[in-house]
């Protein structure tokens, strides 16, 4: 459901729009499954809360839904102060959809805005401004003007509250191109200065204890070349990124960890840090799982080149650990087919890793084909070692080189790559295709255009397509029937392991289908 109740006509008892009531029962059992999908706007108190939020429930003619946070900002609505409306993790739908709201809401989270302006972000979609902003407008309830400035006042929240960086770091780090818009920004949205929502958070830490958060400025992370415009506190940001409940952090680490390239990644059971190319240079990052089963987040930890990559790394690292899925809907799903009904309560909230580098995902994808992890893993490590970047020196191990661009691959990927003559042919061939700009891949590509324009090219199978599309694309509905694994996976469960019949039992477990791959690949025993 696309329409918000600010842009539609209600009927004059809004509980008999059965969306509104259904949104309404959701806030009146203060259920915390909904926070973030939508949002509460009480029009006689002027502020807009999480559906979870324990103030007394207003009245159904005092009530407006919204998708967004812009669309309250819009209607003139502030944050509650109590329940902290933008502290919680990000809607599920602009993983789920693939229209062009969702795809742009992915591109604003990634800092496009702030980059490329609005021109920018429409050039990438394919549509002239003033169409996106009709259709943004009427999907979502605000522009992209205003769902970036929405973006950038829940970055610097999160900023201002977990983290040490001056308040003008956090202004620039967010995506404000002055202090004073940072500063009339926050007041105007949560009611106070940015050193006052500081100063609260710390007050709301003391009443919880000791957190990592307001940990001592100390670093595992190596030192990086110098930028003119580094970030304070040695250069390193630290911050805590909510999950939505349940959450399989170890799954995904565990995924990370059976893919790792020495000299560019370093993986364990709960810790994964790695070098990364981003807007502004090369970084540093590491991961570590925190919080608790009702409450899980991932602490994230990061030398950057430039503050103004900190958005882009944050809309990754959402990415990467799939960390707004919706896991209690695809439960259930799953869960309503007997066989799968034991994997799911063993690994509740199993999730889709995505990926933090899209070309990257290519190049694995490509070499991973046909040949299991550790053989793809040893190719990948050679190609790295031969062609990638080495920012920082090694030492006791710590990732120090960028895993190799397009355009390096294209131009010496010849000498070091090795194997069938065809597969060879077809990774220069994407290379190329990579860094002309013939062929993107991105997280905003609508997810079947990007598979058939995978699929043209010659030596790439649907194999290929289906499993770029699930990790870059984060599309929740794919079955790679064709996968050997989780054929073998589907046959320990006692489903059908023939493609034409695993595809039609997949059929049940739309549109989460994605996910129950995930589920079949750990019965088989394997990390592929």
């Amino acid at each position: 459901m696309t329409t918000t109740a600010s842009t539609r006509r209600r009927p004059s008892d809004p509980l008999d729009d059965p969306e509104f009531a259904e949104r309404y029962r959701a806030m009146q059992a203060r259920d915390a499954r909904f926070d973030g999908q939508f949002i509460t706007g009480v029009h006689s108190t002027g502020i807009y809360c999480r559906p979870s939020c324990p103030a007394v429930a207003p009245k159904p003619g005092n009530v407006s839904f919204y998708l967004t946070a812009a669309a309250a900002h819009e209607a003139g609505l502030r944050a509650c102060k109590r329940c902290l409306p933008d502290a919680v993790p990000g809607s599920p739908q602009w993983d789920l959809r693939d229209d062009l709201a969702a795809r742009a809401m992915r591109l604003i989270a990634d800092g496009v805005v702030e980059r490329e302006g609005v021109p920018g972000l429409a050039a990438r979609l394919g549509y002239t401004p003033r169409h996106l902003t009709r259709v943004l407008t009427a999907e979502l309830g605000a522009g992209p003007l205003a769902l970036a400035r929405a973006h950038r006042a829940q970055t610097a929240r999160a900023l201002l509250t977990s983290t040490r960086l001056p308040a003008a770091d956090v202004a620039f780090a967010s995506g404000f191109g002055s202090i004073r818009q940072f500063n009339d920004t926050i007041r105007e949205v949560y009611e106070r200065s940015p050193l006052e929502l500081r100063a609260a958070a710390r007050v709301r830490e003391r009443e919880r204890g000791p957190s990592r958060a307001s940990a001592a400025p100390t670093s595992s992370l190596p030192d990086v070349p110098d930028a003119p415009d580094a970030p304070a506190v040695g250069g390193v940001v630290r911050l805590r990124l909510p999950a939505r409940p349940p959450f399989d952090a170890a799954g995904v680490f565990a995924w990370l960890a059976a893919r790792a390239l020495d000299g560019v990644e370093r993986a364990g059971d709960d810790r994964y840090e790695r070098m990364l190319r981003l807007p502004g240079g090369a970084a540093v990052v590491a991961f570590a799982a925190t919080g608790d089963a009702a409450a899980p987040a991932i602490d994230v930890e990061a030398r950057l080149a430039t503050l103004a990559d900190l958005p882009p790394l944050v809309a990754r690292v959402r990415r990467l650990f799939d960390l707004d899925a919706d896991a209690v809907a695809i439960d259930a799903v799953l869960a309503r087919d007997p066989a799968l009904a034991a994997s799911v309560a063993e690994t509740p909230g199993i999730r889709v890793p995505g990926c933090l580098d899209p070309h990257e995902l290519v190049f694995r994808a490509l070499v991973g084909q046909q040949v299991s992890v550790k053989a793809a893993r040893t190719s990948l490590a050679r190609l790295a070692a031969e062609l990638g970047e080495r920012v920082v020196p090694h030492d006791d191990g710590a990732p120090s080189v960028l895993f190799p661009s397009a355009a390096a691959i294209a131009e010496h990927g010849s000498a070091v790559l090795k194997g069938p003559v065809a597969r060879v042919r077809t990774i220069l061939n994407v290379a190329a295709r990579l860094e002309t700009g013939a062929l993107v891949v991105a997280a905003e590509r609508e997810r079947h255009e990007l598979q058939a324009e995978l699929l043209a090219v010659p030596g790439i199978g649907p194999w290929t397509a289906g499993y770029v599309a699930m990790r870059v694309t984060r599309a929740p509905d794919v079955l790679l029937t064709g996968d050997l694994a989780l054929s073998n996976g589907a046959e320990r469960l006692a489903l059908p392991s023939t493609a034409t019949e695993l595809a039609h039992r997949g059929g049940r477990w739309a549109p989460w289908r994605s996910y129950a791959s995930m589920h079949l690949w750990r019965a088989a025993g394997t990390k592929v």
